[in-house]
């Protein structure tokens, strides 16, 4: 179990270092003026950040999501396996009831963690820049707003949160056991860097528009006095403003991260597990654990 657990750290470091720079497209994206939009789409935005800020500025807020990537799958792997077991049977119910629980749970962590990241994706680069890393971001906030301030977003988060673990873990379980993956299959990992990766698109495409409120809730008063009063008066003043489309802002960014996320956390596992058990414990089934797994890996939401 705890090498399970570092085989699963290790990777979703490698899904946070290949998935960041998607973030932050994502996040500026949806966070947008609609009179005045900075950017045109994903690879103008892309574009400019590079020309603009270095590529160094795609991975703003990266300390954020690595900071919290330990606790956060601790509480992953804790929680979703005990609900399982708790639960009694492996049926694709409880698959999603259990991942549900994980999700509703680190939110404790994932939304602080998310708070940061999403401030320092979009403050000014050089001298003019408000927060120096992402633990002075968060105690600038609780000094300025307290405990409540450091959770803003919280509501979102778990709205998106709890259904898109489950969604996760429900999609990964119907899709290994569609592929076949089998001990001693030798297409076994290509076939669970599939099942991950798509599995990872599912649970974004399940609660995309949440995701897109909870950046504009926390984002705001970072330019200007705060707007929003909460989620529903968000999710009001930006329909009015913008229309149905606002709820897919960034959503070309997000799927385009999605996969590849997946398939780098699927792989370095892989490898951490295969030269960490040494060639005489090295069965095929065991490549990958299924629990080393879900949507918190892919996006410090992420995952």
């Amino acid at each position: 179990m705890a090498l399970d657990f570092l085989a699963g750290c290790a990777g979703g470091v490698a899904g946070v270092l290949v998935g960041h720079p998607f973030d932050t497209v994502k996040v500026r994206l949806q966070v947008q003026s609609l009179e005045k939009p900075q950017y045109r789409g994903t690879l103008h935005c892309f574009q400019s950040i590079i020309k603009q800020e270095s590529v160094l500025g795609l991975y703003k807020g990266l300390g954020s999501p690595l900071m919290g990537l330990t606790f956060i799958n601790a509480l992953v792997f804790g929680v979703q396996g005990n609900t399982l077991r708790a639960l009694g049977r492996d049926t694709p119910l409880n698959q999603f009831l259990a991942g549900a629980a994980a999700g509703a749970i680190q939110c404790v962590i994932c939304c602080p963690m998310e708070l940061a990241k999403t401030r320092l994706q979009l403050q000014d680069a050089g001298p003019a820049r408000t927060y120096r890393g992402s633990l002075d971001c968060l105690v600038q906030i609780y000094r300025r707003e307290g405990l409540r301030g450091v959770n803003r977003g919280m509501a979102s988060t778990l709205l998106r949160e709890t259904p898109s673990f489950g969604v996760y873990f429900l999609s990964y379980d119907v899709l290994t056991r569609a592929l076949g993956c089998e001990p001693g299959d030798r297409l076994l990992v290509p076939k669970l860097l599939l099942a991950g990766g798509t599995s990872g698109i599912l649970s974004w495409l399940s609660t995309y528009p949440v995701d897109v409120v909870k950046s504009r809730l926390q984002a705001d008063g970072l330019r200007g006095a705060p707007r929003y009063g909460g989620f529903a008066d968000c999710v009001r003043q930006s329909y009015r403003a913008e229309g149905w489309r606002v709820f897919t802002r960034g959503l070309a960014s997000t799927l385009l991260r999605a996969f590849p996320v997946n398939a780098a956390t699927f792989a370095t596992v892989t490898v951490v597990l295969t030269y960490a058990r040494g060639p005489e414990a090295r069965p095929d089934g065991e490549a990958v654990p299924a629990a080393a797994s879900g949507p918190g890996l892919a996006q410090p939401s992420s995952l």
